[in-house]
């Protein structure tokens, strides 16, 4: 009997729980606000985001990181989650989807 996850329903639950996520000055979740840069998922359930904040003075800085990775590890099949933030490149609004310009108001 084999150990190995589908990382292809991995990903969708991983996607899921980033959409349960937002930047509480925002209505918008972290990841059709395009905060998100990389998702990688492996077959043991272990996943690592690379994730951005819209700025490096964010108040939830310290707290936003810590709070997804806590989320995913709550994630069905997720064995191990990692969250990195980067600074680079810089986060702008024409990251966000379309939903997320709507929603804002921004078309």
């Amino acid at each position: 009997m084999s150990n190995k996850i589908d990382t292809h329903q991995l990903m969708d639950n991983v996607v899921a729980t980033l959409r349960t996520c937002y930047d509480p000055e925002i209505p918008v979740n972290i990841y059709d606000l395009g905060l998100i840069y990389d998702i990688k998922v492996n077959e043991a359930g272990e996943v690592e985001v690379i994730m951005t904040l819209t700025s490096p003075a964010c108040p939830v800085a310290e707290l936003l990181p810590a709070q997804v990775q806590a989320q995913l590890n709550e994630t069905a099949l997720v064995s191990n989650a990692r969250v990195l933030v980067t600074w680079e490149p810089p986060w702008d609004p024409s990251l966000m989807n379309e939903e997320a310009k709507l929603e804002l108001g921004l078309f």
